[in-house]
Order: structure tokens, then C-alpha cells, then sequence
């Protein structure tokens, strides 16, 4: 694979050119007020738009944020966004109301050397996530228009065949950003040669979500670590009873199947936090895995459970001194965004950053955990801004964003 850098396209002088940045700005909103809840997909792309902004480039950012369906919605506005990369810049961000259309050229056109212009929403526009190549083409087309050279710094949209991701590539001199590249870095040490032992561990809501790379983890892990709401099928399929937490019945028995071949290698809960309902203040308890209540949902991990995934991390379970010395962790344990709920993430979370390992958190949720429960991001080694595309990559699948980089 042979991939250009933002060094490369440095090297060769941006200074006056337009380069247009396809970043990753999709940041969580506060329903009510409107307000950035966690701002650290925009801190992860400043070294390379600072960078642009030093040598002096015409800097166009664009992205997308949340789902809408193909038009203008204000609650998916990028505005706060602008506003927002401009303190962390220190210095003004032009924000255009539109993506391709007469603010997006005139915004840009207007840009000195050394300034940083942001796009609307690139979801507003049909022709972003059309899987018609023709109307994906033709606005790939006008986003293009709007610059000399192409940097794609988005790593949690490569997973995606978007204009934006994939088509634009091919009509621009292109490279990757340096936070593309220093995911791709880190998660090829994940599925090239990892240093042993290797520990995994998934949580989050669905065993669907996460089947193919488990499928893919499982012969090359020395420990699957399993919580969340995932675990309840797995329980399921052990012949548990799991009261009404999160259950995938048609998973049962894939669950089953993976338990018989994973040689003891996958850990599950055995005691969770099963509360009364889903809300902050229902009573709540802890329960052993195997004993739920029918009338009680599991929301968390139990204690016992996060003292025996410490233990597996700190020892590796596997039988080798010195502990894990290499961790992947993606899906948080339970529903950390609700108090009572929480400790679970927090304690598997504190004992990977404690640990002497290799620590990748995989974006998402697990991502937005860290900084929700105020933990230090130094103490990991890498926190992925892709979820889902960290998790294609370690199943192996090509990343259209990848691919369109490569010469």
C-alpha cells in the first residue's frame, strides 16, 4: 500500500492553494441547548489543519454530522462546530451555509492565505451518501471544484463509499491527514504482530454489531473480555436466564457456537447490575450472571466481573508474566452514561490505562466514556475517532477511504 502524506503535499508548498479537508467534525450535541457535549473529534484533526494553516494553504473543511436525510435540518448544522474549531485555532473560521453552493464558493474565494473555511453539513446533499455512482459523482464533482489538493483526515467516515470519502480522491491531488494515518499506524500493529499476550475487550449493545470481528479476533487473541449489553446472549447461550436485559434470540446460538470454539479464551460477566428499568434512579442491585431476575434488566457489569477483567489484564490469564502487552478495547461495559451504571466502564477503563500494554481504545462510544468519566486520555496509548472503521479494519475489510488514497 502506497499512500501520500500531508508531508508529501507540505513538501511540494500549499501556500495560496485551496486544499480542501475532509474531516471527521461529528460531534455530540446537547438536544436542549445545542451546545458541543464532547469536542474531541475536532481536537484530533487541529495537527493537521494547523499545519496547512502554518504553510499558509487556503484550508476548506468539510464534513458531516448526525443523519439527515439528504436536506438542509438546522439541528445537524455545522455552525457551532465552526465556532468552536475557531477557539481551538485561535483565530476565525469562515463558516459557509451551504456545501457547494453560492456561500460555500463565495466563503471560499474570500479566504486570504493561512485561513481556515468550513463547509455546512456535507448531508445536506443527496449525492454524499448516494449509492448511485452517477449522482455521487456529480456532487463529488462541485465539492472538488472548491479545491487544488485533497487531504482526508476523516478516519471514523472511511468505512463509508461517500462522495466526500471516495470520489472526491480521484479528481484531486490527494493524501492522507495525519490522523488517518496515525490510526491506519496503530491498528496495523493490532492485526499485523501484536505483542503478546493480546487482549480484547468488546461491550456495547449488540453481538451483531460486533460477530465479524470477533469471528476475525478469535483465533489471533490470548483473551476476549466480553461485557455490556452484548453479553446477555452470550449468557443466554450458556443456558441462563437473563430477565429482560438486551437480548438478540436469533444470536443465541452463533454464541453458543463461538464459546465451543474459542478454547476458554472468551471471559463473560459473573455478576451483573440488573435495575428494576432503564432510568437513572430505578432500584438496582447486583446479581449473579447466572441468577437474574425475570423482571429486572441488566445495565451493567458487577463488581466481581470488573475485579476478574482487572485481573485478566493485569495477568493476561494465559498463563505468561508481566500481564497483557497489548489491549483493544471497543463497546463500553454497560450504561455509563447514567451514574449508577457506570462503574463497570470505569473499572475496565482504569485497569487498561493502568496497564503496562499497548492500549488502543476504539472510538464510538468507548471514546466518548473516556472523556465522560474524566479519565486521562495520556494514559492510553491511541483512543481511535472511528468506531466502526477501527472495527472493519481489524476484521480485515477494505476501507473505501483507504483505498481511494492509495496510488
Amino acid at each position: 500500500m502506497s499512500i501520500r502524506t500531508l508531508d508529501d503535499l507540505l513538501a511540494e508548498g500549499v501556500s495560496g492553494r485551496r486544499v480542501l479537508v475532509r474531516a471527521d467534525l461529528n460531534v455530540p450535541l446537547d438536544k436542549q441547548t445545542g451546545d458541543i457535549t464532547d469536542d474531541g473529534r475536532i481536537r484530533a484533526v487541529l495537527p493537521t489543519l494547523g499545519a496547512l494553516v502554518q504553510a499558509g494553504a487556503k484550508v476548506v473543511v468539510c464534513s458531516h454530522l448526525g443523519r439527515p436525510k439528504g436536506a438542509p435540518d438546522p439541528q445537524f448544522s455545522l455552525g457551532p462546530v465552526a465556532g468552536r474549531l475557531g477557539e481551538l485555532l485561535g483565530a476565525p473560521v469562515h463558516f459557509a451555509t451551504d456545501t457547494v453552493g453560492d456561500s460555500a464558493r463565495s466563503t471560499v474565494e474570500g479566504l486570504a492565505d493561512g485561513q481556515v473555511a468550513l463547509l455546512e453539513n456535507l448531508r445536506f446533499n443527496k449525492g454524499e451518501t448516494s449509492k448511485d455512482d452517477a449522482e455521487r459523482g456529480a456532487f463529488a464533482d462541485q465539492l472538488a471544484a472548491l479545491g487544488d489538493a485533497y487531504v482526508d483526515d476523516a478516519f471514523g467516515a472511511v468505512h463509508r463509499k461517500h462522495a466526500s470519502v471516495f470520489d472526491v480522491p480521484a479528481r484531486l491531488p490527494h493524501v492522507a491527514g495525519r490522523l488517518v494515518l496515525r490510526e491506519v499506524e496503530v491498528l496495523s500493529k493490532l492485526t499485523s504482530e501484536p505483542e503478546r499476550p493480546y487482549v480484547v475487550v468488546l461491550g456495547g449493545s449488540k453481538v451483531s454489531d460486533k460477530l465479524a470481528v470477533i469471528e476475525a479476533l478469535l483465533p489471533t487473541v490470548d483473551r476476549l473480555l466480553i461485557g455490556g449489553g452484548m453479553c446477555f446472549t452470550f449468557l443466554k447461550a450458556q443456558g441462563h436466564e437473563v430477565g429482560s436485559s438486551l437480548l438478540e434470540e436469533e444470536m443465541v446460538e452463533t454464541c453458543g457456537n463461538l464459546l465451543q470454539r474459542s478454547e476458554g479464551k472468551i471471559m463473560l460477566p459473573v455478576d451483573v447490575v440488573a435495575a428494576t428499568a432503564f432510568a437513572p434512579d430505578a432500584d438496582h442491585d447486583v446479581f449473579r450472571a447466572d441468577g437474574i431476575p425475570s423482571h429486572r434488566v441488566g445495565l451493567d457489569i458487577g463488581p466481581e466481573t470488573v475485579a476478574g477483567f482487572a485481573a485478566a489484564i493485569k495477568d493476561a490469564a494465559c498463563g505468561e508474566p508481566g500481564g497483557a502487552q497489548t489491549i483493544f478495547w471497543n463497546g463500553p461495559m454497560g450504561v455509563f452514561e447514567m451514574a449508577a451504571f457506570a462503574n463497570g466502564t470505569r473499572g475496565v477503563a482504569e485497569a487498561i490505562a493502568k496497564s503496562d500494554a499497548f492500549t488502543v481504545v476504539g472510538g464510538g462510544d468507548s471514546a466518548a466514556a473516556v472523556r465522560a468519566l474524566g479519565l486521562d486520555e495520556s494514559s492510553f496509548s491511541h483512543i481511535s475517532t472511528g468506531g466502526g472503521a477501527s472495527l472493519e479494519y481489524l476484521e480485515g475489510k477494505a476501507l473505501p477511504g483507504i483505498a481511494a488514497l492509495e496510488d
